[in-house]
Formats: structure tokens, sequence, C-alpha cells
């Protein structure tokens, strides 16, 4: 589990919201506990992504949901933080504990433009 609190949580929302910087520190100290779900459309995925990261587009995710780990955090990421957020709230609604749910609000083009890891 993450041992520092991330980000901010907003009322009503299971999830905490982060940055790419917040989430690049997240996985330099926790790596092995956390996994990046990447919710874009394929041609998105296609034009660069976090290294490491899992592709389910938030369409696929309520069917897919099997295929992400149960111990651990789950850090989604779109392009702007809506299709995240979405896919974090499905994450909750289908039993993952909010305290291992991260939006990462400012997308992937934000962490490919500061030379963040990437494939």
């Amino acid at each position: 589990m993450v041992a520092k609190p991330w980000g901010r949580q907003e009322a009503g929302e299971p999830y905490r919201r982060i940055n790419s910087d917040d989430a690049k520190v997240i996985l330099e100290e926790n790596g092995g506990d956390v996994v990046i779900v990447d919710v874009r459309r394929q041609d998105e995925w296609d034009t660069g992504h976090v290294a490491g990261a899992v592709h389910i587009p938030v369409d696929d995710l309520l069917g897919r949901f099997e295929e992400l780990p149960e111990d651990k955090e789950l850090l989604f990421i779109c392009a702007a933080g809506v299709r995240s957020g979405l896919a974090a709230e499905m994450a909750a609604a289908m039993g993952a504990a909010s305290e291992r749910l991260y939006n990462i609000e400012d997308g992937t083009p934000t962490w490919l433009a500061k030379g963040y890891p990437s494939e």
C-alpha cells in the first residue's frame, strides 16, 4: 500500500485526485504495489503511454475488471482526468476499496510532455 496520503479527495468521490508528478513519485517509491491503468482509446494508447501501464479502455472496464489486481493501488489515467475519474468510480462500484483508487488528473499528454517514462 502507498504510505503517504497523496492528492486530495473531494466529497463523495471514492478516489484521490493526483497529478502526474505525484504519480511518478508513487511509482518510484512503490512500483511493485501500484498499477497504472490507461483507460484511453486504442488510437490514443498507440501515440504513447506510461511505461508499464495496463491498457483497458473505459468502455471495457466493467467487463475486464477481474484483470486488475486486488492487492495493488490503481492509478487511472486518460487524456485529461475525465474518463480516468469515471474509471475510478466504476472500480469503486465493482468493490475496490477507495483507499486504493487514484485519478491522475492532468493525464497522459502531461506525463509525456514532462519526459516521464513512457512507451
